[in-house]
């Protein structure tokens, strides 16, 4: 974010639409914390420059993740133009979320306050520093979960759903590894079943297979049945994972259809979808393929790895 305090000449309101708070929240800061605008004109009211825009977003990042205000503003007086180009505002932000949930309670903080640029960076940074498998398990399904509750609840929200989905979407597609040296011969198959169409963990599975040089065959969201009985016959896959998260998608019975071939591969079904209430689930299809159900991401991993003879 390179910047110089002669590029941006902006007034109180013109800044309050950038960071989507209230002019009267910018006075209090400027107020309590010396955060104000510096630029000043001979007869017309003082203006912000771009340190001093820096200086406000950095506030007001920090207040969303928790930090104090005093706190969050002591470290946004000491933006200058130098660290300003030097460094993201992440790595402005503390080292480390001791614990797991506070850093749940800023991402949510940030998608209600819309802020898409602050939600990327920090699970970018945090898929980086923790790798996907983790991020999953202890932040994103938490967060889904918080987002998909409020909507239940209060029937509003569905743009911070949509938000933090594509988000993270966008961040797992660019995590996806290039393999040169696959340990299966075969690829492994990834497919949402029938209509399904949330597939945030079908792309979570798929980066964290890459990351183990474990190729796949990425079909995604909506794969009609045929889809999959055709890529099996053509492909001989080692695994086959389903994921089904509405029940009306996860059909145990269709699982007859997926032709057997040599060698068998192990049936994977992950997601909600496949529940039934009294009905176990088949440890072999009727062609003889092993079949198991998975509860969560490792779990995935570890029996594809298996299945591929790891």
């Amino acid at each position: 974010m390179a910047s110089t305090a002669k590029d941006e000449s902006l007034t109180v309101a013109a800044v309050a639409r950038r960071l989507g708070v209230a002019p009267a929240t910018l006075r209090t800061w400027d107020r309590r914390y010396g955060l104000g605008p510096s630029g000043h004109t001979q007869g017309e009211h003082r203006r912000y420059n771009s340190i001093d825009l820096a200086r406000l977003t950095l506030m007001r990042k920090l207040v969303i993740a928790g930090v104090p205000p005093v706190q969050a503003a002591g470290q946004a007086m000491h933006l200058n133009d130098e660290n300003i180009s030097k460094a993201s505002f992440i790595e402005l932000m503390p080292n480390e979320f001791e614990v797991r949930e506070e850093l749940v309670e800023s991402l949510m903080r940030a998608a209600q306050a819309m802020d898409r640029q602050f939600v990327k960076e920090l699970l970018a940074a945090e898929v980086k520093k923790n790798g996907i498998i983790r991020v999953w398990s202890e932040v994103i399904v938490p967060s889904l979960i918080l987002i998909g509750d409020d909507w239940a609840v209060t029937g509003s929200g569905i743009e911070v759903e949509h938000m933090f989905s594509e988000i993270i979407k966008s961040i797992l597609q660019s995590e996806v590894k290039e393999i040169t040296n696959a340990k299966n011969s075969r690829p492994v198959l990834l497919a949402c079943v029938g209509e399904e169409t949330h597939s945030l963990a079908l792309f979570a599975l798929q980066v964290a297979l890459s990351q183990m040089d474990i190729e796949t065959q990425f079909l995604g969201a909506r794969t009609p049945l045929e889809a999959v009985v055709a890529t099996v016959k053509r492909t001989a896959p080692p695994a086959v994972f389903l994921w089904a998260q509405i029940s009306r998608h996860g059909d145990i019975e269709a699982l007859a259809e997926i032709p057997a071939v040599r060698p068998a591969p192990r049936i994977v079904l992950g997601g909600p979808g496949w529940y039934r209430e009294g009905i176990g689930f088949p440890t072999q299809t009727p062609s003889k393929q092993k079949v198991v159900h998975v509860d969560d991401l490792p779990r995935a991993v570890q029996e594809i790895i298996h299945a591929i003879g790891e």
